[in-house]
């Protein structure tokens, strides 16, 4: 386990109402939530596995599995989804070949499927790595997929021009 970790678990040690703080606190160290974390976490606060997995399962901030080195929001709001954000679905699949709430097998990319990114007036719209893409087209998307896994530093391309 890593130092970071190991001193977070000594600092929260005997704190009462530590699990959600550690849980939040475990997912900025490794990013999601290991299961040897969370049997760590148990044993520090006296639970056992399956309540810390309880409360960690009950919130949606908190994930089992790593995040890409992208994340990618694709927004399915009343506006987007008029203006066609299953088709924009489809695109992400052809291109990265995996659907929303999943991770490229590469770590590349996370896809999400969101409720609303409040840019309505720019539907439909993505989001990757906080960088906003509106009205968009599946040839729009695919080369903004391109460009963000291109060898540009890993960043996705800036969202001027789209």
């Amino acid at each position: 386990m890593e130092k970071a970790f190991l001193a977070l678990l000594e600092e929260w040690k005997g704190v009462k109402g530590n699990v959600i703080p550690l849980l939040q606190k475990t997912q900025e160290v490794f990013g999601y939530l290991p299961r040897e974390a969370m049997r760590e976490i148990a044993g520090v606060t006296g639970k056992t596995v399956a309540e810390i997995y309880g409360v960690a399962t009950f919130y949606a901030q908190f994930r089992f599995t790593p995040m890409g080195r992208h994340v990618m929001k694709v927004c399915h709001g009343t506006a987007c989804h008029v203006q066609g954000a299953d088709s924009l679905d489809t695109v992400v699949e052809q291109n990265l070949g995996v659907t929303p709430g999943n991770t490229t097998a590469d770590g590349e990319f996370t896809v999400e499927r969101v409720a609303c990114l409040g840019c309505c007036s720019l539907a439909p719209v993505v989001m990757i790595d906080g960088e906003v893409y509106g009205r968009l087209t599946g040839d729009k998307l695919g080369r903004i997929v391109a460009a963000a896994g291109s060898a540009d530093g890993g960043r996705a391309p800036k969202a001027a021009g789209t």
